[in-house]
């Protein structure tokens, strides 16, 4: 011990030691997870990449090959298609189509409230997406481009069609030539849904009306196939949906956490949700016979999603090669007997991860909105969330009101907590005199302090169990904000315009800084001068560390912390005010 210093009681000196381990064990924690999802992903990724690249006999690109009916090989990456053509009429919905008087272009475009989509009259290809209601920085014209087709390196496909058997030409794939009468199709005024057929005719004499059906606010679009089998043998088709998807590299920063949050294939396999790594030798050959279950291209705040019925069994494979994957469900074959007729439906998502949506076509697909393994916390935290946001029509006033309900929740354990803080803050000076009193004799002073903690009911380690209980709540909340769309460029009040965005000004982190410097005041001072400094300089490094963070999370914190100030303050005037009646 330095000469001059207070002997300070074992018991108190371990819970104030654990105070400053939580509060730095959730900045590690924090920083290792970015760590990480930013330099082991990558690493693999490079390694894999570079493997790739040595290889003597690199193998094919993506897609070679279109699956036969039956059979478990993954379809093949469609060719684009550039080139312009004569306009043609705009079909709305509602409309029958008549016979165009000019050629059909190459590509559609169908516009809806929410998506403007490019499909190409190459097998019905998805060819670009663009979220109307997305923009990608706020205030700005430019708004989210999920689907793209920009070339090598640079494309992200969603693909469909029925496969069989027999010689290629025979099947509507997604690299054989549809018609279309319109050149264009848009979602009128007033209208709920609309319909853009594609045709197709078999040299056996198989027509195939290719219909992508859309509905107005929702990312759902269903892919109609209705066959009518003018052949004279019975027609073996499987359905099949796939998305190709080449990955540019994320630029990570920790000034931008959400820049973090997992990209790549993903899916449901009827039991368990899975985030697959295209640097893995077994996901990037995967193929599995799968009941019930789904499979998803993530990014941050957005996905495309392949939905098969739940109650069939399909086919699921990935192909990977370097930062290039190809995901693909493969429906049971389906037998259409000859002069008969016959509808499939196959069902995609293309859009923002909103739960609500991703809920209606499969129960476990609001799984892609990935809070990770605390998701048995965010998803009741988001519920909550949501329910306030139907209140206050707010989602900063939303967070502060579960935060006062998991306040109130709390509320017991806190009380007992504070009760034991404040007693121990009353008894300060008899601890600074026992202190002086056996400051040579360790051992006398600790049974001395216990004598003293047994006597006014003080419970030194109490103070921990508050802050160990909000740890996951924490985090849970992290990863609620970081995920979910909803929380994207939505406003609070003033200058915070983005709750998932750090605070533009670093207002809020100094409002942090300075309220839990307060609720620092207010608990009892650690005797030891070393720990005493860093506990009063704690507030600072946690409100830089939070000044990246999302301000909905800050909010957050803000708004616990005030409300444990007004806890403590409240039970230490009530505390006071017994042992003065009491004396």
């Amino acid at each position: 011990m330095m000469a001059g210093s207070i002997p300070f009681p074992r018991e108190s000196m371990k819970n104030l030691r654990l105070f400053l381990w939580i509060a730095l064990g959730m900045i590690l924690l924090v920083n290792y997870q970015t760590w990480q999802m930013d330099y082991a992903a990558r690493d693999a990724a490079a390694a894999e990449a570079a493997r790739v690249e040595a290889a003597a006999n690199p193998p094919p690109s993506l897609g070679t090959a279109i699956p036969q009916a039956g059979a478990t090989a993954s379809p093949a990456a469609g060719a684009a298609l550039d080139g312009t053509s004569t306009p043609v009429p705009v079909a709305a919905a509602g409309d029958v189509p008549q016979a165009a008087a000019a050629p059909a272009p190459a590509v559609l475009n169908v516009k809806t409230d929410v998506l403007d989509m490019d499909i190409s009259l190459v097998g019905g290809e998805l060819r670009r997406a663009d979220l109307l209601q997305y923009p990608v920085e706020k205030g700005k014209p430019e708004v989210v481009r999920l689907l793209r087709s920009q070339g090598a390196g640079n494309q992200y496909l969603l693909q469909t069609g029925l496969a069989g058997a027999a010689a290629p030409g025979s099947y509507p794939t997604h690299a054989e030539t549809f018609t279309s009468d319109f050149a264009e199709f848009q979602l009128l005024d007033g209208a709920q849904e609309l319909r853009a057929p594609l045709q197709w005719t078999s040299p056996e004499g198989v027509k195939v009306t290719k219909t992508f059906v859309f509905r107005r606010n929702s990312y759902r679009i269903d892919i109609e196939y209705a066959i009518e089998n003018g052949s004279e043998a019975a027609w073996q088709v499987a359905p099949y949906t796939q998305i190709l998807h080449d990955m540019p590299p994320v630029e990570r920063s920790y000034f931008n956490v959400n820049s973090y949050a997992f990209t790549g294939p993903a899916m449901w396999d009827g039991g368990k949700y899975q985030k697959l790594k295209i640097s893995d030798k077994d996901d990037a050959n995967l193929n599995r016979e799968i009941a019930g279950g789904w499979m998803a291209s993530l990014q941050h705040h957005f996905v495309a999603a392949i939905v098969p019925k739940i109650t069939e069994q399909a086919r699921y494979t990935l192909r990977a090669r370097g930062n290039e994957y190809l995901a693909t469900v493969v429906n049971p074959t389906q037998s259409i007997a000859p002069g008969s007729s016959q509808t499939i439906t196959e069902t995609v998502f293309v859009g923002p991860k909103l739960q609500t949506q991703l809920d209606t076509l499969h129960p476990e697909l609001s799984r892609a909105a990935d809070y990770g393994k605390l998701t048995f916390l965010s998803k009741p935290l988001f519920w909550l969330l949501e329910k306030a946001h139907v209140i206050f029509n707010n989602w900063g006033l939303a967070i502060i009101a579960v935060t006062f309900l998991l306040k109130l929740a709390f509320y017991p354990l806190s009380e007992a907590s504070g009760r034991s803080m404040a007693k121990m803050k009353l008894v300060a000076p008899r601890m600074k005199q026992l202190q002086e009193t056996y400051k040579d004799d360790r051992e006398k002073l600790g049974r001395a302090m216990m004598e003293m903690y047994k006597k006014e009911k003080i419970n030194p380690a109490s103070g921990c169990l508050p802050m160990l209980v909000q740890l996951p709540v924490f985090l849970a909340f992290y990863w609620v904000l970081l995920e979910s769309v909803e929380m994207r460029q939505a406003p609070f009040f003033g200058w915070l315009q983005d709750l998932s965005a750090r605070d533009p000004y670093f207002i809020l982190p100094l409002i942090m800084a300075a309220a839990m410097f307060l609720q620092y005041k207010l608990q009892p001072t650690p005797a030891d001068p070393i720990q005493a400094k860093v506990f009063m300089i704690l507030p600072l490094v946690m409100s830089v560390t939070f000044a990246f963070f999302p301000s909905g999370l800050v909010l957050y914190w803000v708004t616990n912390t005030i409300l444990t100030i007004a806890q403590q303050w409240n039970i230490n005037r009530r505390i006071e005010a017994a042992t003065a009646r009491r004396n």
